[in-house]
């Protein structure tokens, strides 16, 4: 409403206007002075419903340290070097400040290769001519929190990996020596514990995670760029967010500001408790751009339980390599919907495999419950002990049908790496490029008497689209090994019979083992 004149009546200002454009409005003149009380009073207001975090951050603070690492480094230069660089006659702190080296060791909070420059620290010193190899060098430094009163604390795997040494500084500047009580690289999680602690230590608990919800208010404690206690706060942006860094990805995404140095620090709610722990940043720059992941209370409380009791977590492993189910694979399957995990090949004498797992079964549920992706398998078979005999329900040729598989334990990640090995085979010399114009690719008979050789893709196909490439190799198509294009004739027109739109083509390359589903003509 207006006065006789045009003017805006205070009830209406004040009804359609936020505190912020009232003072815009004030600023620039066009506010009678009588508004300034009812301006302050909506201000006033304003401020009462933000939060403030000050009271969570002096209950938490205590509990937030800074982890530092010492690893034993070999030196490579001699020691007439002295351990130092040259370049052009220059040494490392002559370097300028955007040289591409200098700018590495500021970015990852390290000391330059003479002991001083970026991230050098307080502790840190050149190194004496002559010192011995293998000697302590700082490697890294990260956030941790207390999670017991006799000193226990968590952090990240990647923070104390190879580390040989432990030092925490606590919030008053206290050092403390640690040691490693265990690790899990499949979640980023570690264990650390103070030696011989003289006092009951200040610590926190994680919350429940059903309490948390997107939009909810979060506080990060930790140790950016090393600069010590450090608070940023922000909201829970997402939940569930895979990162592709592993095969148990289920982060929280948040928008609190995090960067080198905070990894392995604690993201609190309003009540105190640890929601996350920081693990990685997406960020083009090297810094904060408002998008950080951290590992949900609930995963950390079990890890970090098991851990606590045995140094190492245990779980149940099934030994098949899987892939996810899209439509087109669902179609070329005769499944109803893109939901389970196919799989490409069980491992030879994994339990999988000796329970009858085989190449082109889905895996649709685990003891009843329906599995959603290959990570929902992957995590629901590792949350089983080893030993454990579960119920596998499957899709195989057409049909449901299922298996019983004890679990055996999951192989760590060098006993896996170990077990990669190439396959021989007698050479001959290769056949005649045979085409298969329909489907876009022209394939040979492998050289291996094992599948087809992808000669050439038809840029222009769904092969193409597919990611499908010269060099690959085609050893089956729906479930069938075939080792000429007959074969992969003979297949498709059963295929047509079945009033299937799609096939399913295994391919394998360098990288491995997948399934693509390749629509076939129906005319």
């Amino acid at each position: 409403m207006s006065d006789k004149n045009g003017r805006s009546n205070l009830k209406t200002i004040l009804k359609n206007s936020t505190a912020a454009g009232l003072a815009a409005l004030m600023l620039a003149g066009t506010l009678p002075v009588a508004i300034n009380s009812a301006y302050a009073e909506a201000v006033k207001v304003q401020a009462a419903q933000v939060p403030s975090f000050a009271d969570v951050v002096a209950a938490v603070s205590p509990a937030v340290v800074s982890v530092r690492v010492q690893s034993n480094v070999q030196d490579t230069a001699s020691d007439e070097s002295n351990f130092s660089f040259n370049f052009g006659g220059r040494g490392f702190d002559d370097l300028p400040d955007d040289h591409p080296l200098k700018r590495f060791f500021k970015e990852f909070g390290m000391p330059g290769p003479d002991g001083k420059g970026p991230g050098a620290g307080p502790n840190a010193r050149p190194r004496e001519h002559g010192e011995g190899k293998g000697r302590l060098r700082p490697t890294s430094q990260g956030s941790g929190f207390f999670i017991s009163e006799d000193g226990y604390i968590v952090t990240n795997n990647h923070v104390v990996d190879d580390g040989a040494a432990f030092t925490v500084v606590m919030n008053d500047g206290k050092e403390l020596d640690a040691k490693l009580v265990g690790k899990d690289s499949r979640t980023d999680l570690a264990l650390l514990k103070v030696e011989n602690p003289k006092q009951k230590f200040t610590y926190v608990e994680f919350a429940n995670d059903e309490s948390m919800r997107v939009g909810d208010w979060v506080v990060a404690v930790g140790n950016p760029f090393g600069l010590g206690g450090t608070v940023t706060a922000g909201i829970i942006s997402a939940r569930g967010r895979d990162i592709g860094s592993g095969p148990y990805d289920d982060y929280i995404q948040i928008d609190a500001a995090v960067n080198r140095g905070n990894s392995g620090g604690p993201d609190f709610n309003l009540a105190g408790q640890v929601v996350g722990i920081n693990t990685a940043i997406f960020s083009p720059s090297g810094g904060n751009v408002g998008i950080a992941f951290a590992i949900p209370a609930s995963v950390a409380k079990d890890v970090i339980a098991k851990l606590k009791e045995g140094g190492a977590v245990q779980r149940g492993w099934l030994g098949v390599q899987i892939q996810p189910v899209t439509q087109d694979i669902a179609d070329s399957l005769g499944l109803s919907e893109a939901s389970g995990a196919l799989v490409v090949s069980p491992q030879a004498g994994s339990p999988g495999d000796k329970a009858g797992i085989k190449q082109g079964d889905v895996v649709t549920a685990v003891n009843g419950e329906p599995v959603k992706d290959p990570r929902d398998l992957a995590r629901r078979i590792a949350a089983f002990p080893p030993g454990t005999q579960v119920d596998v329900s499957l899709w195989r040729e057409g049909k449901a049908t299922s298996v019983k598989v004890d679990l055996g334990t999951l192989p760590s990640e060098q006993a896996l790496a170990g077990k990669e090995d190439g396959t021989g085979g007698d050479t001959q010399a290769p056949a005649t490029e045979q085409a298969l114009a329909n489907m876009g690719i022209s394939v040979a008979p492998a050289e291996d008497g094992k599948g087809l050789s992808i000669i050439d893709v038809d840029p222009d196909s769904d092969a193409a689209d597919k990611g499908m490439k010269a060099g690959e190799k085609i050893t089956s198509v729906n479930n069938q090994a075939v080792s000429s294009a007959a074969d992969v004739m003979k297949v498709i027109d059963q295929a047509k019979k079945d009033g299937r739109t799609k096939a399913l083509f295994q391919v394998e390359s360098e990288n491995g083992s997948r399934f693509v589903a390749l629509p076939i003509n129906q005319g």
